[in-house]
């Protein structure tokens, strides 16, 4: 299917979620934040993005599902038959957009049975649009031309590999991970442009040792695999699947051109 023939409208759709979360961005008294179930903030902007993506994918392709963080989505025993779906977080790092860190991205992605065929990932507060199309490379926009991503080459024995961890949580288990290199140097970012660093070649690796839905990873999962780097679980080095039955992923690690094998976490 020429999936290629969706970017553009999908990066518009996208650009439209980063304007309207923009316009609550710049106006706290709109936050209006509140918790879900989870205990995981939620504001107006995650809601009004999502409702941009709703109508743009369905006017799109009114015939696949969609499946986002901020919507209910059908239970496993007919999601389980979906051949093309999206899979969308209007919102990715809204504890980055509370604390005004402007590293939160728009994620949508186009999964065809159980992996991204096309991505779009969006930082609006730092205008920054990445997208990629399964066997066409990924890209971004450099000074208004777009730029092909190409991720950086690495001897995973080699000092001082560049490694990306969470800017709100390092746990224990990611922290032992990264003292198995020599004299690591630590990149912390928020939300899925962790991926993207990794796609530009501005670090190596990034391990994700805590759970994580499968919408935070997706687009940015295939913007780094057509970049030429990879991602994998962290304790079998087995590709990630999507849509599964409770739509999260098993721990990973993502790492850019790695030249050798690349640690795993066996105590997973």
């Amino acid at each position: 299917m020429p999936y290629a023939g969706f970017i553009q409208e999908v990066k518009a759709i996208a650009q439209r979620a980063g304007e309207a979360i923009m316009e609550i961005y710049n106006n706290e008294a709109d936050w209006q934040v509140t918790l879900k179930s989870d205990d995981s903030p939620l504001t107006q902007a995650d809601l009004r993005a999502n409702t941009v993506i709703q109508q743009g994918l369905s006017a799109l392709t009114p015939e696949w599902p969609i499946i986002s963080e901020e919507t209910a989505w059908a239970d496993y025993a007919a999601r389980s038959a979906y051949t093309h779906w999206w899979l969308v977080d209007p919102l990715d790092g809204t504890k980055e957009f509370i604390k005004r860190h402007g590293d939160f991205t728009v994620n949508i992605a186009l999964i065809e049975g159980h992996k991204p065929v096309l991505s779009v990932m969006y930082a609006p507060a730092i205008d920054q649009l990445y997208w990629a199309v399964r066997g066409q490379g990924s890209f971004t926009l450099a000074g208004g031309a777009e730029q092909r991503l190409e991720a950086a080459e690495f001897d995973p024995q080699q000092a001082g590999l560049r490694i990306v961890c969470s800017r709100s949580h390092l746990n224990p288990a990611t922290q032992a991970y990264i003292n198995l290199f020599e004299n690591p140097q630590t990149v912390p970012v928020g939300s899925a442009l962790k991926l993207s660093i990794l796609a530009k070649g501005e670090a190596h690796i990034y391990p994700r040792l805590g759970p994580i839905h499968e919408w935070d990873i997706a687009a940015g999962h295939l913007i780094l695999e057509e970049a030429g780097g990879s991602l994998f679980q962290a304790d079998t080095g087995a590709p990630l699947r999507y849509n599964t039955e409770l739509l999260k992923l098993p721990p990973f690690i993502a790492v850019g051109r790695a030249l050798g094998p690349v640690p795993l976490n066996a105590s997973l």
